[in-house]
């Protein structure tokens, strides 16, 4: 039976700590809850607000509206030759499902270890790091449509998965609510130690044939040395993406910051490290009032106790208008705003 609350405090909810009131919170498990709450006449009368582990959002102001908490649990895995498929529940913490997967030896997911947030929210903004994407172990979702009723099936095509990006988040957008999803991994290892903090590791610790539990520990190891804890730290990870840029643009930046930190991206684009770029702006472990960057990694704003969503916004537009400025180049945040 749903249990609707009214005025409760979202500050346990994002993983900013940002002190903000919901008109309705409402908690679901199942998909049963999701119909009966398209019932409710406060579903009815209300805007709605979806939140998984509430790891990418901002709030700026209280939400005068219907906030659902998503927490449909449960994992399980079908076993074949050379695969794993494997189905969680959109309110499984992501690196419970990670774990389970490495722990059980099904290989695809150990470098998106320590990601925060729910498994429901990975397509949506097809999360990533140190070379893999959601979309690259994504065989398929269930989502329900809040015009009907109905539950609806996505396979990789219908998503148009991109750089932190999905249909989710554009034509989508506020249609439907991801209750599972279905991942596609493999029994046989299929290493990717591409990135040079992975490989740095991997050769400090003499492992020459590195298991999917060896790159697990190293990328929640890499992540622990550059991310504060959100339960300490109010924060909400990366809060920039990595910008792209045509190559011709590249090559000019990178003839006057030959230091500039870059990847590839197909034949004319160059992704760029946007934490280098904040870095080099002077932002690197500052403060200003209540917020300010990480001190080991200048991607992360943080709240360092009492910040409101309002000046962690400010502040974000002075590292954007700043990083345009120096670079010419307009960052982009991760974090949704609200």
């Amino acid at each position: 039976m749903l249990v609707l609350q009214e005025n409760i405090s979202l500050k346990p909810y994002n993983t900013f700590g940002i002190d903000v009131k919901a008109r309705f919170f409402v908690e679901i498990f199942t998909e049963n809850d999701l119909v009966e709450l398209r019932n409710h006449p406060v579903f009815k009368a209300n805007k709605l607000l979806v939140l998984g582990g509430g790891s990418n959002v901002l709030f700026t102001e209280d939400y005068a509206g219907l906030v659902l908490k998503v927490s449909i649990p449960d994992i399980i895995a079908e076993v074949t030759d050379s695969q794993v498929f494997v189905t969680a529940g959109a309110g499984v913490i992501w690196n419970d499902l990670v774990n389970y997967c490495v722990e059980n030896g099904f290989a695809g997911m150990e470098n998106l270890s320590l990601i925060p947030g729910t498994v429901g929210a990975s397509p949506v903004q097809n999360i990533g790091a140190y070379g893999v994407e959601l979309k690259d172990v994504f065989e398929s979702c269930e989502a329900f449509e809040l015009s009907t009723g109905e539950l609806k099936n996505f396979e990789y095509d219908d998503c148009h998965f991109a750089y932190r990006d999905s249909v989710f988040k554009n034509e989508l957008k506020g249609q439907y609510i991801i209750t599972r999803v279905n991942f596609r991994l493999f029994t046989r290892i299929r290493i990717n130690s591409q990135y040079g903090a992975i490989q740095s590791l991997l050769a400090e610790r003499r492992i020459t044939h590195p298991t999917i539990t060896d790159i697990s520990k190293i990328v929640a190891e890499i992540r622990v040395s550059k991310l504060p804890d959100p339960s300490t730290i109010g924060n909400a990870g990366s809060f920039f993406k990595n910008p792209i840029i045509e190559r011709s643009k590249f090559e000019g930046l990178k003839h006057d910051f030959p230091a500039m930190i870059s990847y590839p991206v197909g034949q004319d684009k160059v992704k760029l490290a946007a934490g280098w770029l904040i870095e080099q702006c002077g932002f690197k472990g500052i403060t200003e009032g209540h917020t300010g960057t990480w001190k080991n990694q200048a991607l992360v704003l943080v709240n360092h106790g009492g910040a409101t969503g309002k000046e962690v916004y400010s502040f974000s537009e002075k590292i954007i208008d700043t990083v345009c400025s120096k670079f010419d180049v307009k960052l982009e945040r991760e974090v949704n705003i609200l």
